[in-house]
């Protein structure tokens, strides 16, 4: 029952938001163009025939029925079959005169605004019902959360799986001795392809460590992994390295690089009167230079603009920001990092590949040595590009004791473990609202 109300809830969603981009598609054609006559009446029957389209196109394709935690290649042709058969009635009604525009270009608008609208309402649909699903646990709950992989992709395997997961383990694959079932999604699992130790030592990396590998009650040694029966619908082949996919791996790296150029250019202005604001005030340097460990362990430099006193750690030993009463702050300095405005150079780490604009917090060796002490697995986060923000930072804010940073650990592990595009995207538009709001971190 809870499954054929997902259904019919996802059913409903992709239906109205369909049919409101052929809503907004028509009515931004208006605004962008002279006055249409009989407006109104050729609404109505552009609207119709959207409807005419989109609702067999969805019933006819299932796309409704496949939304996955994972974007696989049968739930993308699902719903691109979708979109095309609204499509195609679309242009029909256009070629057969039931909806007439005063002149061509207008045509070919109308199309393309409706075409785009639609693949950005549907993908929403996809984003949407899967945080809807409640899969994922609350932030507040990943530092306890465990890691399992579930060896077998049978009956016996899923459904030690879903047991798993209901005890508060975050189940984050099955493994299959078999290598064409590496990437194969089965109920929202991923499977890995797991043949000798070397390959489980690999998958803990991945994952940043995993906590437990469990067998069904029928396997007891892991030599026995078994060889799977069917375990029902829902096996299909999803690409990845990790849980970014090697497309996802390029876009937001070309995200990066478009984004922090256009900023660095968007932004420059600010970034020059923070630094007369600076050299004003004391005379000294402008941007802080300090050491940092990357993506492979490499050091590197971040940079930010200076906001306190030039002699701030004289004493050689690595000291950690207190909060806004720091004494060591400058009174500019107070202010840039009230607004966040001291990160603006990392725009430069980003641009250089040193850094990207969702990570973790690239931390210095002084503290990753003390950190390692009590936690060993930092060391996976060096797998992937440090952030200006985080996942962790959201929800932990600044970390100036040890216990903070133990609990951002746990949290970056958790996003290395599901980091996808959708995520970063999510984080990001989270980072920008609370700058917005005054949130400080």
């Amino acid at each position: 029952m809870k499954r054929l109300n997902f259904i019919f809830f996802s059913l409903f969603q992709d239906i109205v938001l369909s049919l409101a981009a052929s809503l907004v598609s028509i009515l931004v054609l208006r605004w962008i163009s002279e006055p249409i006559p009989g407006y109104t009446p050729i609404v109505l029957r552009w609207l119709a025939a959207a409807a005419l389209g989109t609702v067999p196109g969805i019933l006819i394709s299932g796309c409704s029925r496949d939304v996955k935690k994972y974007a696989t290649v049968r739930s993308i042709a699902r719903v691109m079959t979708a979109i095309l058969i609204k499509e195609a009635v679309l242009v029909a009604a256009l070629c057969f005169g039931i909806v007439r525009f005063p002149q061509t270009p207008q045509y070919v608008v109308i199309m393309l605004m409706d075409f785009i609208l639609t693949v950005s309402a549907l993908s929403y649909t996809r984003v949407a019902s899967r945080l809807l699903s409640g899969r994922g646990p609350k932030p507040s709950e990943m530092a306890s959360r465990k890691t399992a992989l579930v060896a077998g992709t049978d009956w016996d395997a899923l459904n030690l799986a879903a047991e798993l997961e209901s005890e508060g383990y975050d189940v984050v694959g099955l493994l299959s001795r078999r290598p064409e079932m590496n990437g194969r999604v089965i109920r929202d699992y991923v499977v890995y392809s797991c043949r000798s130790d070397e390959d489980l030592e690999r998958l803990s990396w991945r994952f940043g460590g995993v906590d437990g590998l469990f067998f069904p009650r029928t396997v007891i040694e892991k030599k026995d992994i078994p060889e799977e029966g069917d375990a029902g619908e829902g096996q299909e082949s999803v690409q990845q390295r990790d849980r970014m996919s090697l497309v996802g791996h390029a876009v937001k790296r070309g995200f990066d690089i478009a984004l922090s150029s256009v900023l660095l250019l968007v932004f420059s202005p600010v970034m020059a009167l923070c630094a007369w604001f600076i050299k004003r005030e004391d005379g000294g340097p402008v941007l802080y230079a300090q050491e940092r460990i990357g993506r492979g362990g490499k050091p590197f430099h971040i940079y930010k603009f200076r906001s306190m006193r030039t002699d701030a750690e004289a004493s050689g030993t690595p000291a950690l920001y207190s909060g806004d009463e720091d004494p060591r702050l400058t009174r500019t300095g107070r202010f840039l990092r009230a607004h966040h405005l001291d990160e603006l150079p990392q725009l430069w780490n980003v641009l250089r590949g040193d850094m990207s604009f969702i990570g973790y917090r690239p931390e210095r060796q002084y503290y990753i040595d003390q950190i390692k002490q009590y936690n060993a697995r930092y060391d996976y986060l060096f797998q992937i590009r440090p952030g200006v923000t985080s996942y962790a930072t959201l929800y932990n804010g600044y970390t100036d004791t040890m216990e903070k940073m133990l609990t951002r650990l746990d949290l970056d592990l958790y996003y290395l473990r599901n980091h996808t595009i959708w995520f970063d995207m999510k984080v990001l538009a989270l980072t920008f609202l609370s700058i917005v709001s005054g949130k400080k971190f």
